[in-house]
């Protein structure tokens, strides 16, 4: 029997519709660095080690270092994750807001 299942196609519609403040710009760098280290995190528990280049079978992977230690484009990477939770959060109806 063959496999009747939809494509799936993701629902992402905040990005566009929702204003996230400049003040939130720290807030945003600060969950990039988490997304990071959370990803990180998950890959050493399961095994893999830093390696120069991906390797799969080895469980080597370039970006378990440090967030400051990214290249550019993966730090973009995860501010974008960050930018987009935010922008969910905000179009649910929340505020953010530092506590003084």
């Amino acid at each position: 029997m063959k496999n009747k299942q939809k494509e799936y196609q993701p629902h992402i519609d905040t990005e566009n519709n929702i204003f996230v403040p400049e003040s939130l710009n720290p807030l945003i760098e600060a969950m990039a660095e988490n997304v990071h280290d959370t990803w990180a995190a998950n890959r050493l528990a399961d095994g893999w080690k830093y390696g120069q280049k991906r390797n799969d079978t080895l469980k080597w992977h370039p970006c378990l270092v440090p967030y400051a230690d990214l290249p550019e484009e993966e730090k973009a990477y995860d501010r974008q994750t960050a930018k987009s939770t935010i922008s969910f959060i905000l179009s649910k109806g929340y505020s953010i807001a530092k506590d003084r």
